[in-house]
């Protein structure tokens, strides 16, 4: 990669809001044949103030990534590759996820959606209720006492918390 295009690149990742998810997508003709994130690369973008990166390319280096940085990505390859950024601030397209600059991402081990901005708001409310709907059917898997007739209710009564 060339330097001023690296270092371009680590000061729009620094000079990010923060908390930052770091969405880069491979564009070669097989996503993921070399590898950019790593040992170094999580580390370089952690300290720059990234949790984390959905990609369609690759990752290396599992055990050694950063700690607590978080990549979701295509395949796990333990090629380097001559990887450089073409562009970035741009909207790109990750495994289907279509991202803009400044999107609202959420990503967890299972994957990574991006969240209308006028969504934000609403996430902590629906999932409070989510919750709550869940513990009546959850205590009824706990309680020794399940059947199916008892789901059926717990299921009915799970509908009606608001």
């Amino acid at each position: 990669m060339d330097h001023a295009v690296r270092t371009g690149w680590y000061e729009y990742v620094a000079e990010a809001a923060m908390p930052t998810i770091v969405v880069l997508q491979d564009l070669d003709d097989t996503p993921g044949y070399g590898a950019f994130w790593g040992e170094v690369h999580s580390a370089v973008h952690k300290a720059l103030g990234a949790q984390g990166c959905v990609t369609n390319g690759s990752f290396r280096d599992i055990d050694a990534l950063a700690p607590e940085f978080q990549i979701l990505g295509g395949v796990v390859n333990p090629s380097h590759a001559y990887v450089h950024m073409v562009a970035y601030g741009q909207d790109v397209s990750v495994h289907g996820m279509a991202c803009v600059h400044d999107a609202v991402v959420h990503a967890d081990r299972h994957g990574a959606v991006v969240i209308p901005h006028e969504a934000v708001r609403q996430i902590l409310p629906a999932i409070e209720l989510g919750a709550r709907r869940e513990k009546v059917i959850l205590d009824l898997c706990k309680s020794g006492d399940f059947s199916v007739a008892k789901l059926r209710e717990a299921l009915a009564r799970s509908k009606e918390i608001h």
